[in-house]
């Protein structure tokens, strides 16, 4: 096993490899060969398609291969913008959600201080650290 992995170092050595664009080409390669199923003509696309993606991994052009991944970063950016935000807003909501399921927010009755205490503690008294006002709740 080490000898093959050691060739096929040696053999990637100076060749592109992948980028963004051959990812997308090979997720859609990925799709199209669940289509091609059904259709014979989409099996054929599907082939070429991997031919593409191929080649451009073993090119040794680099400067023709990152000019292209360029283009394609260019083209899709607006949708990576979107894409990202909708990532972050479920990334946010699911620490939200753990917020929420392991901590309580409480506000001193005086200063108004947010105050963030582990929740099933029972009654406890709180000291909030802003203004020294100790009160009483349940968590």
């Amino acid at each position: 096993m080490n000898r093959f992995r050691n060739w096929l170092v040696r053999f990637m050595y100076g060749r592109y490899g992948q980028d963004a664009l051959g990812r997308f080409l090979m997720g859609v390669c990925l799709v199209l060969c669940i289509v091609s199923i059904f259709n014979s003509y989409v099996y054929i696309a599907t082939l070429l398609l991997i031919g593409v993606t191929y080649y451009r991994m073993m090119s040794r052009n680099f400067v023709a291969r990152r000019r292209e991944n360029e283009r394609f970063l260019k083209m899709t950016a607006g949708i990576r913008r979107q894409f990202g935000k909708i990532m972050n807003s479920v990334r946010r909501n699911s620490a939200n959600s753990y917020e929420r399921q392991n901590y309580k927010i409480f506000k001193c009755p005086q200063c108004k201080q947010k105050l963030r205490l582990p929740r099933h503690r029972g009654k406890i008294e709180i000291r909030c650290r802003k203004c020294g006002n100790q009160f009483i709740r349940r968590t």
